[in-house]
């Protein structure tokens, strides 16, 4: 009989599932399934993490230390051995520090793993203490988060197990079925019970298909929409005039803000008919319970950081904060109050600089290493992200990356687009192969895994990685000695009441457990009482800050623009991979090569189901083969992402095609706020 070890996703979801693993007696892995016992994986995983242990064993794994030996792009390289590979990466960055001063040196990294160790701890020491350049982590969720903070004080949200008591929930930008799948089931359940379900969204994707009702918005309109429901919600006194008075502040001055957000006037702003709009209010605000779900999609536009604190304002309104089964989910992150301070170390700053480096924005990267001086970058360490692949205006980033004085190290699993212009490129372990601490943005389970699998080849965590470097650096501080079981404890240790009693050794046995934010068997609900992380301790409204107008880059911005380029391109993500995670299968190609049209946006262009086009604006071009359906608006073309564009013949992807522009709030990337234009190809 195999041995059953216990693991946990590391990747960029908000279900961040408990995992069980077969291991035979070579101790190879056999069978990754989701743990039955825990509360919100149930037994199941989804179809990309399914299949993880393809990659695992995948030929394609690094498996040793590699030196370029061709052009910056080629991708060619010669083996290498750890200490070669770490002495020069140490003897280049003390070079590139002591020439042009250390914040020269730029750290690149994400969430290709959202384990706390890998990704928030041993690398961040070494950064701080290194002097390097702080990179400023926008390029996912710090837009959405800030507008959650903005309406609420805190990143705290509705339970995923609550929304089987719901009534009406209604999905914002929220592909669920793609991004969240483990909410689906509770989401079933509460509408065996005779809940409804709503969605938003710019593309009337498999989860609109199965919805009540659906709702088609223009792109980056999302804010107005809120507006609206706000005006009929007051206008009828569909309102919770007791939650208002005892949890709020400012609702008089909302109310008279939100008159001219008339349904009329928000019909031609965002493309929802007017009588949609009242009965959406409606049906919302007389549900009880009720429910929004609003994800990240909704931020990623000019004013996205307004859309999701409107949105966000809407539960206050309503009073459905008070119920089991009501209120908001956007994140659930901020109730996982860590001693952050213990593990990243920021203080080491002080040691090497006297000060705070300064901070470079990573949704600007493409800027970074092309326009940036004073020092200019000359060395970048990537790790737990794809940058040629994921980040925007995509141009502009290979042109830096190609840069023959850039010194740049990449540490990864497979050769992904970045990988190609390393020169230096490390082996890393995959999540089953290393120890480490995982909080959640989609619920409230703390998790803990060892490592389950051995590493293959030569392949090192970054732990390791960067523990090693600190060592050939000459870095004494006991901090860069400290294990993994030491920094978890450290982390641990904030006194927070939702962390209370949780000890190292109960995560080690237990491996899942609930946060603290209510008694066992209670539900959390977080602003029942008011309670907000606002200095009044109550919802602030702030009226006089709020304000809308369309993206640049959309069908009622920028005039010239939109009439160079008349469609709104969004790319949401595909169902077949996670961010760029598996774009090396070839399964995640096939959504990314296809761009779908409105028909009437087709027959105009002379395009028909299947035919190759160009979308293209100002700043690139690629090709794909075109869909024509109406499940997008009039004058939106949707494009999923975000395929490896090594693996497309162009060797480009979405990305070719947005922009650098940033949000209103915390300097998000504008992903889904980008003018196109379409062509055929050919005859």
């Amino acid at each position: 009989m195999p041995e059953v070890r216990r693991s946990v996703c590391a990747l960029d979801c908000p279900d961040t599932c408990s995992l069980l693993i077969n291991v035979d007696e070579s101790g190879a892995g056999s069978r990754l399934r989701g743990d039955p016992a825990h509360p919100i994986t149930r037994g199941f995983l989804c179809g990309k993490v399914a299949r993880y242990l393809e990659r695992e064993y995948s030929p394609d794994r690094l498996l040793h230390p590699q030196r370029r030996n061709g052009a910056k792009g080629e991708g060619r390289f010669t083996r290498i051995s750890w200490d070669d590979a770490l002495d020069e990466i140490a003897g280049r960055l003390k070079q590139t520090a002591a020439e042009f001063g250390s914040e020269s040196i730029l750290p690149y990294s994400f969430a290709g793993s959202m384990g706390m160790l890998q990704a928030n701890g041993m690398d961040r020491r070494f950064f701080h203490r290194l002097g390097a350049s702080r990179l400023d982590r926008t390029i996912c969720s710090s837009t959405g988060g800030a507008g959650l903070v903005a309406a609420l004080g805190l990143r705290y949200g509705t339970e995923p197990e609550q929304f089987r008591h719901s009534r009406f929930i209604l999905a914002w930008g929220a592909n669920i079925l793609a991004t969240n799948v483990h909410l689906w089931p509770f989401i079933v359940e509460a509408r065996r019970n005779g809940a409804r379900l709503y969605t938003i969204d710019p593309v009337r994707n498999k989860l609109g298909h199965l919805s009540d009702k659906h709702f088609s918005i223009y792109p980056g309109s999302d804010a107005a929409l809120a507006l609206g429901l706000m005006h009929v919600i007051i206008r009828e006194r569909l309102f919770d005039a007791e939650y208002i008075r005892k949890h709020t502040l400012g609702f008089d001055d909302l109310a008279r803000k939100v008159e001219e957000y008339s349904p009329g006037v928000v019909s031609q702003m965002t493309g929802i008919a007017a009588e949609e709009i009242v009965s959406l209010a409606r049906d919302y605000a007389s549900s009880r319970p009720a429910v929004i779900r609003v994800n990240y999609g909704v931020q990623r536009s000019d004013r996205g950081g307004m859309a999701v604190r409107l949105i966000s304002l809407l539960p206050a309104l309503t009073g459905s904060w008070r119920d089991v089964g009501g209120g908001l989910q956007l994140s659930t992150s901020g109730a996982f109050h860590f001693n952050t301070p213990s593990l990243e170390r920021k203080d080491l700053q002080h040691a090497a600089l006297g000060r705070e480096a300064r901070l470079v924005n990573m949704s600007e990267l493409g800027r970074a290493l092309t326009e940036l001086d004073r020092p200019r970058v000359k060395a970048v360490v990537v790790y737990c992200s794809n940058p040629a692949a994921v980040a925007p205006d995509q141009n502009q980033v290979t042109r830096g990356l190609r840069r023959d004085d850039l010194f740049t190290v990449v540490i990864e699993q497979l050769q992904t687009d970045t990988a190609d212009y390393a020169d230096i490129l490390l082996p890393t372990t995959t999540f089953l192969e290393h120890t480490d601490v995982y909080l959640a943005y989609g619920h409230y389970y703390l998790q803990f895994a060892r490592a389950a699998l051995t590493a293959p080849g030569e392949c090192r965590s970054n732990v390791e990685i960067f523990r090693e470097l600190a060592k050939r650096m000459g870095f004494s501080e006991p901090c860069f000695d400290e294990s993994e079981e030491d920094m978890i404890r450290g982390l641990l240790n904030s006194g927070h009441p939702f962390l209370q009693g949780i000890t190292f050794e109960q995560l080690d046995r237990d491996r899942s457990i609930r946060l603290r934010v209510s008694d066992e068997g209670e539900p959390f609900l977080p602003f029942a009482q008011g309670n907000f992380g606002t200095a009044s301790g109550k919802c602030e409204f702030h009226a006089e800050t709020i304000q809308y107008s369309p993206p640049v880059e959309s069908r009622r911005g920028d005039r010239d623009l939109s009439a160079r380029f008349p469609l709104e391109l969004i790319s949401p993500k595909n169902h077949n991979s996670m961010n760029s995670t598996f774009g090396n299968r070839a399964d995640a190609d096939s959504e990314t090569l296809t761009a779908t049209l409105n028909p009437e946006d087709a027959q105009r262009r002379g395009v028909v189901d299947g035919d190759q086009v160009r979308i293209f604006n100002g700043r690139g071009s690629l090709m794909l083969r075109a869909a024509v359906a109406g499940t997008v608006l009039r004058g939106v073309v949707s494009v999923p992402s975000v395929r490896w564009p090594r693996r497309a013949a162009d060797r480009q992807n979405v990305n070719v095609l947005t922009s650098q522009r940033l949000t209103d709030m915390s300097g998000g990337a504008t992903f889904y706020s980008c003018l196109v234009e379409v062509e055929k190809i050919g005859d």
